[in-house]
């Protein structure tokens, strides 16, 4: 009889739960969703990742977007070294700081101020209260499968993982905070039209993932935008992209960019801190000039605008930068979408995908969803065995249904290849 070793991932998450609850510490890294044993990385190169037994897989996680450019790039690793060797953190203005905020603020024309923080969580928590302070209003519009962070007033239908566990909501979150957000159907501009003449002057702000990209991928409908941008400014409420996934992953300049909308307030992150804690919030000035010291709107933060931080965020933006960046990061995207939905149709599997500049969503139903209802009608189970399968062959894809994923410019056109292949073979025995 052979004995089979003991997979040092289960090892260490049986180990993990004694001490952290659920033995993570973010929970769709539990893999309730998709079943199994969660994997613990030990290292990353390029576009792959090594569990702790050792086994590689091609990535398309890429640490939940940020690794735009691959794991460990030496542009990247060697600019977070020099950073460090002059100092962890002061929790004092830095001159990187003014760098960064004025390649921000270049890159996205929709700036004119931009302030650091830590984590997406905290830009759009904070770009909530500003848009409350300088509005004078109390009520807020968010749409149901978008996440925006953990924040209490954001945690009312949101996606991502509270999705992912069939919790859309929160306990701890007090009635009297969830009754000031208006949870509307993303995509449905005249339910939003309804909602504003309703209620328009008590409405601080309509906060929105240009791209959804926390239950699975949707795109936005073109009369969606503009019915976002055209009664926030007839109400006089503050229109806030939430960035955070999509800035600097479907273009240089954005969803912002890649789809003609200009917001009042963009939150950041992700991306823009090449793999360290590093986000932001902006947009006008008259309504940044709100923020402490200046206005009464007040927000800190010990480890904003870290120097090790924005280094590994300059390093990153230099890289997308780059001519053809995100032409090549788009034909891989489409390369991997438009092989797989062939595969799937050759086999007979009820499957389609898409994608959206560095982004791409994979759904088991007839057609690509547009909202949370049809993202709701796929094929769950499907998915979940299709994830296992997949991560036996060699391929990361995120643990959940409900959940973008991304290429790098580190994968390569053999990297889509093999991985459609390794699709194929799983389709061609699917029942």
């Amino acid at each position: 009889m052979t004995s089979h070793p003991i997979s040092q991932n289960q090892s260490l998450f049986d180990a993990s739960q004694l001490r952290i609850p659920g033995g993570v510490n973010s929970p769709v890294r539990a893999f309730r969703s998709v079943g199994g044993t969660p994997l613990f990385f030990q290292k990353g190169s390029g576009a792959y990742v090594w569990d702790a037994d050792g086994k590689r897989y091609t990535d398309y996680v890429g640490s939940w977007g940020p690794m735009i450019a691959g794991h460990c790039h030496p542009d990247v690793v060697k600019a977070v070294q020099d950073a460090a060797a002059n100092g962890l953190g002061f929790g004092a203005p830095t001159a990187s700081e003014l760098e960064i905020a004025e390649l921000l603020c270049k890159l996205l024309p929709s700036l004119e101020m931009v302030r650091l923080v830590s984590s997406g969580t905290e830009a759009t928590m904070t770009a909530i209260r500003l848009a409350r302070g300088f509005t004078n209003r109390s009520r807020i519009i968010k749409f149901e499968g978008c996440y925006h962070g953990h924040s209490d007033g954001l945690l009312v239908k949101a996606g991502s993982g509270a999705l992912t566990f069939g919790q859309p909501s929160s306990s701890g979150v007090p009635a009297e905070i969830a009754a000031l957000t208006t949870v509307l159907d993303y995509n449905d501009a005249a339910g939003l039209e309804r909602a504003f003449a309703e209620s328009g002057n008590e409405i601080a702000a309509v906060i929105v993932e240009p791209v959804a990209g926390n239950m699975n991928l949707i795109t936005p409908k073109r009369e969606f935008l503009d019915a976002l941008r055209n009664l926030c400014t007839k109400y006089g409420a503050v229109l806030i992209l939430d960035e955070v996934m999509t800035g600097f992953r479907v273009s240089l300049q954005g969803a912002q960019g890649y789809y003609g909308i200009k917001p009042d307030l963009v939150t950041l992150g992700k991306v823009m801190g090449g793999g360290l804690p590093a986000a932001a919030f902006g947009g006008r000035r008259d309504i940044m000039q709100c923020l402490a010291p200046l206005g009464s709107v007040y927000q800190a933060g010990t480890l904003s605008g870290n120097p090790v931080a924005v280094a590994a965020g300059m390093a990153t933006l230099k890289l997308v930068q780059e001519p053809g960046f995100y032409e090549n990061l788009s034909k891989l995207a489409t390369r991997l979408t438009t092989g797989l939905t062939a595969s799937a149709k050759k086999h007979g599997v009820e499957f389609c995908a898409q994608s959206v500049g560095g982004m791409f969503g994979l759904y088991f139903s007839r057609a690509v969803p547009t909202s949370y209802a049809e993202v709701m009608a796929c094929d769950k189970e499907a998915f979940n065995r299709f994830f296992h399968a997949m991560l036996d062959a060699g391929v990361y894809l995120a643990p959940s249904a409900f959940e973008a994923g991304f290429v790098s410019s580190a994968h390569t056109e053999a990297d889509i290849d093999e991985t459609i292949a390794a699709a194929d073979s799983i389709f061609s025995v699917w029942k």
